[in-house]
């Protein structure tokens, strides 16, 4: 968990579907990247399902956000966590996920929060 001083961490909190906030938190990923600033996602609480592969959205008309996600790196956005506890109450497993992720306990969740410039949550 290695940050610089001006890294903003977004939180993304919610779900891929069902409603905007996933979609409009990678568009502000994607924008914040465009300007070249140093960027984290942590993905908790519902966000996790973000990172699963094979999303089926044919049935509710949405794009899946799964094929999204990968390409970030080619933005710069390379640090991706994900919180341990997030993962263990909804059954999944980090080796699943779509992106290479650093799993955080609760703790090292709170140094994260602290050593980010800014808090973008989603």
């Amino acid at each position: 968990m290695s940050t610089t001083a001006k890294n903003i961490l977004a939180v993304m909190r919610t779900g891929p579907y069902g409603n905007q906030t996933a979609k409009e938190a990678l568009d502000a990923v994607l924008t914040a990247a465009a300007f070249e600033l140093p960027l984290s996602l942590l993905f908790m609480d519902d966000g996790v399902f973000q990172l699963l592969p094979q999303q089926d959205t044919q049935g509710i008309g949405a794009k899946d956000l799964s094929a999204t996600l990968p390409v970030l790196p080619m933005y710069d956005v390379e640090r991706f966590y994900v919180e341990q506890s997030s993962l263990e109450s909804r059954g999944i497993n980090s080796a699943e996920l779509i992106l290479p992720v650093e799993v955080l306990d609760s703790e090292q969740v709170k140094v994260l929060f602290a050593e980010s410039a800014s808090i973008l949550s989603f």
